[in-house]
């Protein structure tokens, strides 16, 4: 299995969506905030703008996130991710976390819970910059599988059709649905289901 070693980030870098409990409300109205990145299909290289929003404002700007956003703030998560990463952050929308039991959300979301919460949130986060294809090459170059090491433990990489499918510790799978949207620090992926760690 091929594994992507990227170092733990420490003290500041813990996470830190939750730069949205401030009372700033970012948006992403253009092409030169948020963008997409796609291959071309000659197989060069596509030149993109360079976002001007950190990976904080753009899931701020994002309706389908607003449950992560939530989510970050109730966990208490400092400035990490506003700062200056890189970071990649595999972001459950809106529908992903509908799938959780909610009474368990609701528990997760209660002051008591912050460390808990917290460690779920920090199993979404990779540091470095990891883009769709990394993932994708690093599955073939694994024979079928790639482990990724995030802030909280491993998930496991693997192709389902053209999709890429993330198995975390648990067995529980979440689909990659959206890829490479770009911040000033980092990138993000959404994701279909929210992951969870061991125990």
């Amino acid at each position: 299995m091929k594994k992507l070693s990227i170092a733990f980030i420490t003290g500041a870098a813990a996470l830190a969506l939750s730069a949205c409990s401030g009372s700033e409300t970012a948006s992403t109205t253009g092409d030169d905030t948020t963008t997409v990145d796609t291959m071309p299909d000659d197989g060069g290289t596509e030149t993109v703008p360079i976002a001007e929003e950190n990976i904080v404002q753009i899931a701020q700007g994002n309706p389908a996130t607003s449950t992560l956003v939530s989510a970050v703030t109730a966990a208490g998560l400092g400035e990490t991710l506003s700062g200056t990463g890189p970071f990649t952050v595999f972001a459950p929308t809106n529908d992903a976390f509908a799938k959780v039991d909610k009474a368990a959300l609701d528990g997760l979301m209660k002051p008591e819970s912050k460390d808990a919460l917290g460690g779920v949130l920090k199993y979404h986060v990779v540091a470095g910059n990891v883009m769709a294809a990394d993932v994708i090459k690093m599955i073939n170059d694994g024979g079928g599988k790639a482990a990724i090491k995030t802030l909280n433990g491993e998930l496991t990489a693997s192709m389902d059709g053209d999709k890429v499918v993330l198995t975390d510790a648990n067995g529980g799978k979440a689909t990659i649905t959206g890829t490479d949207i770009k911040a000033s620090n980092g990138v993000i992926h959404t994701i279909d289901t929210v992951v969870m760690p061991k125990g």
